[in-house]
């Protein structure tokens, strides 16, 4: 039986963190941008999310932590404070990447279940993209994982450390 109820994801009581996102692809944008602003392709479908980064984290695979903000289309370039209720684990061609989960209220289980659907099959889609780029390794949804676990494997963004991500996506 589906429950309304939300959930945080983190455990009964646990206050999820606070952070900061830039948003890169505005939802209903069909243009996908990276961290550093530079378009990386055009999908035939639009984004279903605001979608973005969080500056002063840096994720496994050594771009900005990534992060979801439900809710109504934000602009690109725009700031938004927001709690992360949880986080999804991808992996795109062998590297394991953190997207954080973030909403102005709390998560519910149909949410959740349309968010890793949607990542399932974003994985699949960027499967194709990267074979067809020559790009080779595995590509998967990992599932979902507490936004503190993910901003606990990233690293904090040093002051001018940063310059892009080594590998271009």
């Amino acid at each position: 039986m589906e429950s309304n109820q939300p959930s945080t994801y983190e455990g009964a009581g646990v206050e999820p963190p606070m952070v900061e996102v830039v948003i890169e692809i505005p939802r209903g944008s069909f243009l996908k941008r990276g961290s550093t602003g530079q378009l990386d392709f055009v999908s035939p479908l639009p984004c279903p999310f605001n979608y973005g980064s969080i500056e002063n984290f840096i994720g496994l695979e050594g771009d900005l932590l990534d992060a979801v903000v439900l809710g109504p289309r934000l602009r690109y370039g725009s700031r938004v404070r927001v709690k992360a209720y949880g986080a999804v684990g991808l992996t795109d061609r062998g590297m394991y990447d953190d997207k954080l989960i973030c909403s102005p209220s709390p998560i519910g289980e149909r949410q959740k279940r349309f968010i890793l659907a949607f990542f399932w099959l974003y994985a699949r889609c960027k499967a194709v993209l990267n074979l067809f780029r020559g790009q080779p390794g595995r590509n998967a949804l990992e599932g979902w994982d507490g936004a503190k676990a993910a901003i606990a494997r990233a690293r904090p963004r040093g002051e001018d450390e940063w310059t892009g991500p080594d590998v271009h996506f």
